[in-house]
């Protein structure tokens, strides 16, 4: 897989990306925690809950706020995952699906295991993270995919009716790539939601996503990266659902104000491809980060994956200083997630000074072995 043309980054541009990185990670698992608590509910109880207007701030899930589910979870094992393919490239191993599908293997063992084991030196530091053993609503589907061996491919996918969303709220850091052309961007996010994800509205919509985040990232505008988006689809057999929602989509930012009934009409399915389609919605029509989290979740669809998705495009495209102060301050897992998305900007923008052919650092190695 050939990645493009390496960009030659500046001080300001370093800064920006990571940034960006940081808007897209915090923002997408500050949706994700935004919805936990009332993501089974329907509009009714949610009001009932919270009151008219209803969520309006963090609720307690899993016994906090500010709580993650199992889509932050795996999102920040893709990004070791990315990371740990580019260290790997320097032993000509260069093959970013099978780094990806040990990474969220890696992740499968958080749910099975009381904590970390220190003796397995090849896992790298976020697997000895222990509040990334809490078990916190696994799909059934990536449970199943990355339990086990074989790794799942386009041209033979793991669980080929498997719809849900589970798969797209785990692909915003492919498009955080931007070093890479956006066909690639795609073309990665797919083969790795194939893993768990076998159906082609499933691992499009995923592909999609990261085509979006990438556009987003580059400081392309919404509709724009969603029109990038739907002209790469156009080529991919099985691409007439997630093309329907996008287009759907954007029919609605013109249908008026924005409301949870059409947020809900958008996402009612429950499919990934729905799923997108009214997080699309929700970041296009949103006044800011705030709004458009709120938006997403008060609805009687998959409230914390909407949401989830809205997170990542926003703070992609305005960065981390756009994401509310207050509920970044609340959210489970913030500095493992500053850390990580520290390190990814950092491999992106310096990795031949972090372990190329010139030389290498013993801590960087530590950190993401080889191995």
């Amino acid at each position: 897989m050939s990645v493009g043309v390496t960009a030659v980054w500046g001080r300001a541009e370093q800064q920006d990306f990571r940034s960006r990185v940081r808007g897209s990670l915090l923002g997408a698992a500050l949706g994700d925690a935004l919805g936990a608590p009332v993501t089974a509910l329907d509009l009714e109880a949610i009001r009932t809950e919270h009151g008219a207007e209803g969520l309006a701030d963090l609720a307690p899930a899993y016994g906090r706020r500010g709580a993650v589910t199992a889509a932050t979870q795996l999102a920040l094992f893709t990004v070791d995952g990315l990371i740990r393919a580019q260290v790997r490239r320097d032993t000509g191993a260069w093959h970013p699906p099978t780094d990806i599908h040990r990474a969220h293997r890696r992740w499968a063992l958080t749910q099975i295991e009381w904590g970390p084991d220190e003796r397995r030196k090849e896992d790298g530091w976020l697997a000895r993270e222990e509040w990334l053993y809490a078990r916190r609503e696994p799909s059934r589907a990536c449970l199943a995919g990355f339990g086990e061996e074989p790794m799942g491919t386009l041209e033979s996918p793991r669980n080929p009716a498997e719809r849900g969303p589970e798969a797209v709220t785990r692909s915003a850091p492919f498009g955080l790539l931007v070093g890479w052309e956006p066909q690639l961007v795609l073309q990665l996010a797919v083969e790795c939601a194939a893993q768990t994800h076998g159906h082609p509205s499933a691992y499009l919509a995923a592909g999609a996503h990261a085509v979006i985040v990438h556009a987003l990232a580059r400081n392309e505008s919404l509709d724009g990266a969603v029109q990038r988006a739907l002209a790469l689809l156009a080529a991919r057999p099985g691409h007439q659902p997630v093309t329907d929602a996008l287009k759907q989509a954007l029919g609605a930012v013109r249908q008026g104000m924005p409301s949870p009934a059409r947020v809900e009409s958008l996402a009612e399915e429950g499919t990934a491809d729905a799923v997108l389609g009214a997080a699309v919605y929700c970041a296009t029509v949103c006044e800011d980060i705030r709004h458009g989290l709120r938006l997403a979740v008060n609805q009687g669809g998959d409230s914390s994956s909407v949401a989830c998705l809205t997170g990542a495009m926003l703070g992609a495209l305005h960065g981390e200083t756009a994401l509310p102060p207050g509920w970044v301050a609340e959210l489970e897992g913030r500095s493992t997630m500053l850390e990580l998305a520290d390190d990814f900007a950092m491999e992106m923008t310096q990795g031949p000074a972090l372990h190329g052919p010139a030389g290498s650092s013993p801590g960087w190695l530590l950190r993401y072995p080889r191995a």
